[in-house]
C-alpha cells in the first residue's frame, strides 16, 4: 500500500490545534518522536510501531469534540492526510 523511505520509515507532518492547557503535554510527546519545526508542527520520519504509539496517544491527550490534529503522511509523490478530533477548515488542497 505504502512505500516505505529507507530503514521501513515514512515521512510525517504533524499539525496540532488543542486547548492552551493540552498544548505544552502534546508538544512535550510529539518532542520524543518527531523534529520541532514551528508551534504546534513537528515533521520527521517514523516506523508503524512507532507511528502507531504516536496516534494512540494523540488519542489519549485530546478532547476529540474541541481539539484537532492533522497527520500528513507522505509516501513517494502522494500525501494522505489524517485528522484526529475536529477539522477546523478544509485542508483538502494543501499539497
Amino acid at each position: 500500500m505504502f512505500h516505505l523511505l529507507s530503514g521501513g520509515k515514512m515521512y510525517y507532518i504533524i499539525v496540532y490545534d488543542v486547548g492552551v492547557e493540552k498544548v505544552a503535554k502534546v508538544h512535550r510527546f510529539l518532542k520524543r518522536y518527531l523534529n520541532w519545526i514551528q508551534n504546534s508542527v513537528f515533521e520527521g520520519e517514523l516506523g508503524e510501531a512507532d507511528y502507531m504509539i504516536v496516534k494512540r496517544r494523540i488519542k489519549e491527550i485530546l478532547d476529540l469534540e474541541t481539539d484537532s490534529v492533522l497527520i500528513f503522511r507522505f509516501y513517494e509523490k502522494n500525501c494522505e492526510k489524517e485528522v484526529i478530533g475536529r477539522e477546523r477548515n478544509s485542508t483538502d488542497t494543501i499539497i
